[in-house]
Formats: C-alpha cells, sequence, structure tokens
C-alpha cells in the first residue's frame, strides 16, 4: 500500500469515526478522547501539537496548558464560552487569511466538527489523558438484560454497547461455519468433516470448548501465530538491501512457532527475543531467539559507508521495537520531534542506545555465497526438534562495547554535533528501574511491566484483529493520538489485565477469545446490521475476511490431499515462473524450486525475498517485511484469480483433488460432487451449483475426450503422478472442476 492510499484509509477511518462520534455528543457528553483529540490530531497538530520546532504561532493544543495559555489578551480555549474562545473564531471565521486550517491544507472542518468543539468548550473544555498511556484497570462488569447470551466477561462488553443501541446480537453460527472458522483462526488449515459432524451432534459449550482446546493443544496452532509473528517483526530469508542476498536465520523461525506451542509467557517471550544473550546461563534457544536483533535489512555492498548503515540499523531496530511492542510510531521521531504524540527526538535515540551493544560489525564483510555469512552465527539444531536433526547456521545477537549514540539533527548521520544519549525509555511514559546503564534485558521487562500501558493492550488488540477481522481499536499499529479510539474501552482494557494478570498467557486470551458467544455469531450481515451498524463496529455479528496468503496456499494443498506437514527445518521452495529472478545480481542467481515433498510444506516455511517475493503471496498481499506489519492490506484484483486458476501450486493441487474426487467420493457424479463440496467448503451444494457442476464436467470431459493431448498438459503439470489405469479425460475434467472449486471467493474467505 502507497503513501497516498494510507493516507485515504486513514482519512476514511477518521471520517467514520468522526460520524460516529457526533451522533454520540449528539446525544450527550462530548468527550476529548472520543470526540475532539481525533480532529485536533488530523488537522490541528501537525502545526500545533508535540514539535516545538515546527510549532506555529507559539500555539500548542495537544495540551490543556497550551489550549488554555495567554496569547495577548486572548486563549484559544475559555472553558464554558465558545464565543471568547480563539479557536471557535479561527474555525468559524469567513476570512481566508484568518481561517483554521487554513486553506491550503486541505484538513477544512466540517460543520459536525465545528459543532463538536462548541459544544466541548461549552461543557467546560474538558482535556484528558491520551486513553493509550494511561495504565489499565480492570473496569466493572457492564449490567447486561440478556442475561443468557454472555458466556464470560467479554460477552458482558460486547453486549452492553450492541443494548445500548437498542439492538441483538447475530444467531450462533451452524456447525459447519464454527468448524471451519475454527480450524482456519487456531490452525490455518481447513477442518476434517469429522469435526463439523462433531459440532452438530453435540452443541453443548463443553463440547465446542473441547475442540478449542484440541486445536489449542495442536502443534499447527504455533505455525499459525507463528506467521503474524513473523511479518511484525519484518522475518525474512534475505538481507533485504542491494543484492537481497540469503542469510541463514530458519531457526529462529522455528524458535517463534515453538514458543507459541509451548505457550511461552509472553514476557519471556519478548526478553529471550531482545535479550536472549544476556540471560544468566543462557540456553541455546534462548541464543537463538535472540535472532531476533539480526532480522533488520542489512548489507555488505562494496560502497556501503560503515557509519550510515549503522545508524539505518539503529533507526530499523527503534522503529521496529516500538511499533510491535508499544504500537507507537517512534520512526516519526528520527530527524524531529513527532508531530502528532508525545515522543522526541531524543527517545527516538535513547531507544535506539539500548542496542548500541549489538555486534553488527561482521554484516559489512558478509560473502556473496548462499547463504551469505552474517557473523555471529552458531551451528544449530531445529529447535522443533525435526527428524533430520540436522546442523545449520543462524544468527545470533553478539555484542561489543556500547556504540556512542547521539541525537542526530534531522536524521543526518554525518552531523555529530547532537547530544549524546544513554539508553532511556519515552520519557513520558513509566519510567525504567535499574541500578546502572539500563541494557536490552531492562527495556524487555519494562516492556512487559503491570505498569507500562501499552505492550498488554497492543497484543490483546492484535488477537482480536486476528480472530474478528478487525481490533477494539482498528488502529494496530498506532496507539498515538493519530490511532483510533477503541470501539470497546472498558473490554480492552479488560483484556489487557487479564493479559498481564494471567501470567502473560497467550493461549488463555485466545481461548477466551474464541469461546465466546460474541466469537461464534454467525458472519451474515442481515438487513437490520447493514442499517444500524455497516461497519460491524458494535461486533452485532462477526466478521468475514479473505484468508492470508499462506492460508490460501496451505488449503489448496490440504484439499488436494498434497499437504506435508513436517515442521521446522530448510525453507521451502515453490514453483515460481521461470525467470523471476534474472534481474537479481551480486550474486546472479537461478531460482530452483523443489522438486520432493518439501515442495508441498506450509506456507510459514516458505522462503521469504524481500526483493523479490514470490509471485503467489505478492497477489494475495503479502508484505516484503521490510518493516513491521501488523495489518496486511486486501486487495481484489484479476491478478489473485488468474493465480488460484495457473499458479503450478495451484493446478497441481486440483489434480490431487480431482484423484481424492475419484478415489473416496463414490462412483456417481451426484455423490462426487456432494463430496467436493464438502471437502472444499464444509457443506453441502445447492440445487443451482449440483446444476452448473454437472455442465462444467460434460463440457470439460466432451473436450478432452476429443483433445487427448490437452488433457496430457494439464495433467502434466506438477510432480504428482496419475496412477495407472486412471483415463486422462477423466481426471482432468475433475482437475477444471476442482479448479472450479478452488477459486471460489467462499474457499478463500473467512467466515
Amino acid at each position: 500500500m502507497n503513501d497516498t492510499t494510507c493516507r485515504w484509509f486513514h482519512r476514511l477511518f477518521l471520517a467514520l469515526a468522526l460520524t460516529i462520534a457526533s451522533c454520540v455528543a449528539g446525544a450527550g457528553e462530548v468527550r476529548f478522547n472520543r470526540d475532539i483529540r481525533p480532529i485536533l490530531s488530523d488537522k490541528c497538530f501537525k502545526c500545533h501539537g508535540p514539535d516545538a520546532n515546527h510549532r506555529k504561532a507559539d500555539l500548542r493544543l495537544d495540551t490543556l496548558e497550551g489550549a488554555l495559555a495567554d496569547l495577548g489578551d486572548y486563549a484559544a480555549v475559555v472553558p464554558g464560552a465558545p464565543g471568547k474562545s480563539e479557536l471557535i473564531a479561527r474555525i468559524t471565521t469567513g476570512d481566508e487569511d484568518d481561517v483554521m486550517p487554513p486553506p491550503d491544507t486541505g484538513k477544512t472542518l466540517s460543520d459536525d466538527e465545528k459543532k463538536l468543539f462548541r459544544d466541548w468548550i461549552a461543557q467546560g473544555g474538558e482535556y484528558e489523558a491520551h486513553w493509550a498511556y494511561i495504565p489499565p484497570k480492570r473496569p466493572s462488569m457492564p449490567t447486561v438484560s440478556a442475561r443468557a447470551w454472555p458466556s464470560g466477561a467479554i460477552d458482558r462488553f460486547i453486549l452492553a454497547r450492541i443494548e445500548s443501541a437498542n439492538l441483538s446480537p447475530s444467531p450462533q453460527a451452524d456447525a459447519a461455519t464454527l468448524a471451519r472458522r475454527l480450524h482456519f483462526d487456531l490452525t490455518g488449515l481447513p477442518p476434517s468433516l469429522r469435526l463439523a459432524k462433531r459440532l452438530a451432534s453435540d452443541t453443548s459449550p463443553e463440547a465446542y470448548a473441547r475442540v478449542v482446546d484440541e486445536l489449542l493443544a495442536s502443534p499447527r496452532f504455533g505455525e499459525r501465530l507463528a506467521t503474524y509473528w513473523l511479518d511484525l517483526v519484518r522475518y525474512a530469508d534475505t538481507v533485504g538491501y542491494h543484492g537481497d542476498q540469503d542469510h541463514a536465520i530458519t531457526p529462529y523461525r522455528d524458535w517463534v512457532i515453538k514458543a507459541f506451542n509451548d505457550n511461552l509467557p509472553f514476557d519471556q517471550f519478548t526478553a529471550e527475543q531482545l535479550a536472549g544473550d544476556l540471560l544468566p546461563n543462557a540456553t541455546m534457544n534462548q541464543k537463538i531467539a535472540s535472532g531476533y536483533n539480526r532480522l533488520l535489512q542489512t548489507s555488505h555492498e562494496g560502497g556501503v559507508q560503515k557509519k550510515e548503515y549503522l545508524a539505518k540499523y539503529s533507526a530499523d531496530r527503534v522503529r521496529n521495537v516500538s511499533n510491535v511492542w508499544l504500537g507507537a510510531t517512534m520512526g516519526c521521531s528520527e530527524c524531529h520531534d513527532h508531530k502528532y504524540d508525545p515522543f522526541t527526538q531524543k527517545d527516538f535515540y535513547s531507544l535506539a542506545a539500548f542496542f548500541a551493544d549489538v555486534n553488527d560489525d561482521k554484516t559489512f564483510s558478509g560473502t556473496n555465497t548462499l547463504p551469505t555469512k552474517r557473523e555471529p552465527e552458531l551451528q544449530v539444531v531445529s529447535p522443533l526438534g525435526v527428524a533430520q536433526a540436522k546442523l545449520t547456521r543462524t544468527m545470533v545477537t553478539g555484542r561489543i562495547k556500547p556504540r556512542t549514540i547521539r541525537v542526530l539533527p534531522r536524521g543526518n548521520w554525518m552531523d555529530d554535533s547532537g547530544e549524546i544519549v544513554e539508553p532511556a525509555v519515552p520519557h513520558f511514559l513509566p519510567v525504567l528501574k535499574n541500578g546502572s546503564r539500563a541494557n536490552r534485558l531492562h527495556l524487555a521487562k519494562w516492556l512487559t511491566s503491570a505498569d507500562n500501558p501499552l505492550t498488554a493492550r497492543v497484543f490483546v488488540n492484535r488477537l482480536w484483529y486476528l480472530f474478528f477481522g478487525s481490533g477494539l481499536s482498528r488502529s494496530l499499529d498506532d496507539t498515538g493520538s493519530q490511532g483510533e479510539w477503541p470501539t470497546h474501552p472498558g473490554l480492552l482494557d479488560w483484556l489487557a489485565v487479564e493479559f498481564v494478570e494471567s501470567g502473560w498467557d497467550v493461549k488463555h486470551i485466545v481461548r477466551l477469545i474464541v469461546t465466546s458467544s460474541a466469537y461464534r455469531q454467525s458472519s451474515l450481515v442481515s438487513p437490520q446490521l447493514r442499517e444500524h451498524d455497516p461497519e460491524n463496529r458494535l461486533f452485532m455479528r462477526q466478521g468475514r475476511f479473505r484468508l492470508q496468503a499462506e492460508t490460501i496456499r496451505d488449503n489448496a494443498l490440504a484439499v488436494g490431499g498434497l499437504l506435508n506437514d513436517q515442521m521446522g527445518g530448510k525453507v521451502a521452495k515453490p514453483y515460481q515462473p521461470a525467470g523471476y529472478y534474472s534481474p537479481m545480481n551480486f550474486p546472479k542467481r537461478k531460482y530452483s524450486a523443489d522438486m520432493n515433498a518439501n515442495q508441498y510444506r506450509r506456507g510459514v516455511y516458505v522462503h521469504w525475498q524481500r526483493q523479490f517475493l514470490h509471485p503467489m503471496l505478492r497477489a494475495f498481499d503479502a508484505p516484503t517485511r521490510e518493516e513491521c506489519t501488523a495489518q496486511r492490506p486486501v486487495s481484489n484484483t484479476p491478478l489473485a484469480a488468474l493465480t488460484l486458476m495457473n499458479d503450478p501450486t495451484f493446478v497441481e493441487a486440483a489434480k490431487g483433488f480431482a484423484l481424492r474426487i475419484l478415489h473416496e467420493a463414490g462412483t456417481t457424479d451426484q455423490q462426487r460432487l456432494a463430496w467436493a463440496w464438502q471437502t472444499a467448503l464444509g457443506r453441502e451444494p445447492s440445487r443451482e451449483e449440483l446444476n452448473v457442476a454437472r455442465a462444467l464436467l460434460g463440457e470439460t470431459r466432451k473436450r478432452y475426450q476429443a483433445d487427448a493431448k490437452a488433457a496430457g498438459e494439464l495433467l502434466a503439470v506438477g510432480m504428482l503422478k496419475l496412477p495407472d489405469g486412471l483415463a486422462k479425460p477423466e481426471a482432468a475434467a475433475w482437475t477444471v472442476l476442482g479448479q472450479a472449486l478452488l477459486n471460489l471467493s467462499e474457499t478463500i474467505t473467512r467466515n
């Protein structure tokens, strides 16, 4: 997603939020955090916000003191007196020289927004501390009328909002939908036909909970959660810059999978990544986990200026740590104080100082052999204990005497005039308590301390997004003033406190979410829902969203009976168009797809080439992982459909699906079609679907009976061989039927 698109979406979300805020405010009290701050942040803070160096007219609107300040016989805000408030005068004047925001900014205020300001000042012009920077406290449980619906605390919060709007939640989804939903959400794989029957035959809460527990105990759970975490920490198998050579880091990926499967407490999960090398008597797996510090893009290209790239590496780590754990956009502070949030430039470089002891020197002397060496490295066995138990290299954190870190004026790595800084956390957040120079382990413990207001909120909000399609705050990567006020702030705080008090138990929070009545709702949109809650802000239904790229591929392989469930170890290299790597240099290389069972492994193991991401992954919006990605964009283009029809992986999966149909589904077309629908979609086909499918089968049978060569060409795609004696025209016809089913929107959608 480019910057223009990002800005467009941001304005859209703000507009939606303001529409809702206007409705709420019109009925009663105007709240600063909910109603006023989003407008100020979007329209005013750039010139009248935290960045003192770029502040205009000595006016500051992000603080109460600034808003009330005497500016020469007038003040921006006079509590209780809109008519005496310069803010109101400036936003309502017809004079283009005086009106605020200035016309050339394109930030015109609507009449509803102007009214919100008037009402807010009339009601006292009260400021509030930004909600995300206040440590969460467990709120009291809301009262609800429909007492039979809630299955726990989550449902009480959801239902209270729904009832306040005089509405009702959606009915529970059917057993087949729940089976598919749970399997995709918790394992990233489709369910067996037995699971849907099991949920249909026993509808008790205990039976459902047992299924949830079984899926949480599955080794596939770790693969599912790891896929998301790898997006956050920008995991890739290549260096990114210049030649984009392979580097050795797969054991870190396997460690993440194991950590989620073992339910490693999130505070320990954090400490081992940031500072595994600093832990007393660090184990081999903890050293592997410290490979997190080596995931950034690096370069050993001959013209690289070491000092410049050390500055790049330093800034990269600040951006990632702050976004992954704090949901903060601290990258904005590399060159100047943040324009919207309290982060200063000194905060940015003070956070960078925590990583001044990471040994990056050897990154500048790597080789062009693949994978290139990026010392320090260790020879290790995969943390997953894969069967081959083969030693492999992996990058780990090595320590040096901390480099001097100073503030770089305007981010200029050549300017040494800036202040030297020591490791420190952002000045407005809870202090870091240590008796000497703070290190990465101190930082990790601070990030997961009970009084840190951000880390727990950020993570549980992202978990909610994974299981509903949107977060309680839709801003997954910005908890600042440019982010979004949560739709259910009480629920977000309750989950955050529960997460901390549970001992940072990830599976516990996941279980709470997926066993809730809110999660089990149907995703169907009724006329009532479309009218009253079209954006599903109240979570009156489940979300409906496209599966991510890796899951789309895994699902096709599973349906085709091809999926290789081997865990960990070397990367998988799927089929890829010839010549796709031809522009790559230093070294020149040729892509070699795996021509063995490794071809059919899960997407979490697919080789991640930053500059030349696999075309299938790119078609379905997987990120290059150059930066933290908390939410993948979702596009809808013909390229996606063409990929499903023509990518050799999907053609071969359709062939495997056809062979399964012919050997497992009965002897008649009717039996086979019913089985195919159940396997691919988890439901029976409708009469109309059967008619279309029969027509397609009839047409393709005739075509391939008349053109045996075409049938042979289709069936020649991929490594999977036809069994002896199977008629190629029949196999080809069912392969086309399989392609059609794998290309359905329903197949690649989580309902």
